[in-house]
């Protein structure tokens, strides 16, 4: 059920950008968190499509925890308020791991934003830089 709810929520976050999408760029994230059941650190990168303060971002990385690396997928869509917070929703896909999460960044200099995501098996805290 949570696998159709999130590639419905993608489809229609893709069809609603297509056609007024602003191309926000690239970005780069890194950070400590708990997935798969295991301490570790995130290192990801993705772009973000953007209108208004709306945004739908595609990312991946490695997850390098024990050792060992893992591979992630992630979409987020967010809501960011003028000079505030951005707050949003996202799935996380590890292996057979699809984990739903609630996020929310605040600026720190220009281009640079303290991140942290929290659901169920799923939480971590870490830098976005780009976007």
């Amino acid at each position: 059920m949570v696998r159709t709810f999130a590639m419905a929520l993608a489809a229609l976050a893709a069809i609603g950008f297509t056609s007024t999408a602003q191309a926000e760029g690239i970005g780069v994230e890194g950070g400590y968190s708990r997935a798969d059941g295991h301490w570790g650190t995130e290192l990801g990168a993705g772009y973000a499509l953007g209108v208004g303060g709306f945004k739908l971002t595609p990312s991946g990385g490695v997850f390098l925890r024990d050792g060992g690396t893992r591979l992630y997928g992630r979409v987020e869509a967010t809501y960011t308020i003028p000079l505030s917070l951005t707050l949003g929703a996202g799935v996380r896909v590890s292996g057979d791991n699809l984990r739903p999460y609630g996020t929310v960044a605040m600026p720190l200099i220009p281009m640079l934003k303290l991140k942290g995501n929290v659901g169920p098996k799923y939480y971590g805290v870490g830098l976005t830089f780009g976007y």
